[in-house]
């Protein structure tokens, strides 16, 4: 017995053309309407899972970021190679370990500083466009990198100041604002484009080509240093070699202060500065006068310093050499071990007329 269906449960014919519309807008939708489909597009996933761009932006200005530092890194070592400099790190390991220590901070701060002055410039470029009922453009991101610098620099520079309980120069915090504004807007202005990909649909690996023409960048740079040095156009710097009659001679701080060695080992101080604790924890200096000895300091043949002695203010110290042969210096470090600081004798040098 055949079973007749009720005239209301029969569908009705649908056009193909309505099928077509249909299928085409209910994309990645599954038949039952509860949510995306297995046929759900990647497009469609990156607009559901990043809808404000904010993972993109990031990841990008972080990857502009150590691009920059990479290769003004390897812009500072080129130059500081042709200038006086205390010497680089031997050894391939030992080299290896300071490269990735160098990587792991460098992608340490990159995300500190995008948190702290990247993302919240985008964001401040963005509230101010939608008052201004504006569209949001790189033009607008670079407008916001000198406000969130400025505000950057005066905390920063406020907890400096707490800590040393005294004011920089104006010039100074100038300098900062402005070397902050000049690191910060090529990254503001490629986190800004790769949000703006996301929250459009568009597929974004902008990261990756950062990362790729940061890389390019940094080998062009190298090979262009090393094409330089190679070539003789540019030399690395020696510390110069000195003898004892060219260490003979009167040096001074440029403060009054002044040692004569002669060839023969006799030494006179007048006024030179005798760096010592104070009990405090401070190295103070006491002017030192009188009479001692001299003798250059020798490894393997080559002078690496003086020692000089003048036992009347219980001077006892070992100089190094520095400079050059045209500008030669003697040198010793002063307060704590590391502190950098230097008491620094340049030769008095005459000239023939």
């Amino acid at each position: 017995m055949t079973q007749q269906a009720e005239p209301g449960a029969i569908p009705e014919a649908v056009p193909s053309d309505a099928k077509a519309e249909s299928a085409d807008g209910a994309e990645g939708v599954s038949p039952t309407g509860a949510g995306p489909g297995p046929e759900e597009t990647p497009r469609a996933q990156g607009r559901v899972m990043h809808p404000d761009g904010f993972g993109a932006a990031f990841c990008a200005s972080m990857a502009g970021l150590c691009a920059e530092a990479a290769v003004a890194g390897t812009l500072g070592v080129l130059v500081m190679l042709a200038r006086e400099h205390e010497g680089l790190p031997h050894g391939v390991m030992v080299i290896a370990a300071v490269l990735f220590a160098v990587a792991l901070l460098g992608v340490l701060v990159s995300g500190f500083v995008t948190a702290v002055t990247v993302m919240p410039a985008l964001a401040l470029a963005r509230r101010v466009t939608r008052r201004l009922g504006r569209r949001e453009s790189p033009l607008w991101n670079a407008a916001a990198v000198p406000v969130v610098s400025a505000a950057a620099v005066a905390v920063f520079g406020g907890v400096m100041a707490l800590g040393s309980l005294s004011l920089a120069s104006p010039v100074r915090y100038l300098l900062w604002w402005a070397s902050l504004t000049v690191a910060l807007l090529p990254a503001t202005l490629i986190a800004g484009v790769a949000g703006r990909r996301v929250r459009e649909g568009r597929a974004t690996r902008t990261a990756r080509r950062v990362l790729r023409d940061g890389a390019l960048a940094w080998l062009a740079v190298g090979a262009v240093g090393a094409a330089v040095y190679g070539t003789g156009l540019v030399s690395v710097y020696q510390p110069p070699r000195f003898d004892t009659e060219q260490l003979a001679g009167a040096w001074t701080d440029g403060r009054g202060g002044t040692v004569r060695l002669s060839e023969d080992g006799a030494a006179v101080a007048d006024g030179l500065d005798n760096y010592a604790w104070d009990g405090t924890g401070k190295d103070k200096p006491k002017d030192c006068d009188g009479a001692g000895t001299w003798k250059p300091v020798k490894d393997d043949g080559k002078v690496e310093g003086v020692s000089l002695r003048i036992g009347s203010c219980d001077l006892k110290r070992q100089w190094s050499v520095s400079g050059t042969v045209k500008a030669p210096r003697l040198y010793h470090e002063i307060g704590k071990p590391g502190s950098g600081k230097r008491y620094v004798l340049t030769k008095i040098v005459k000239h023939k007329k």
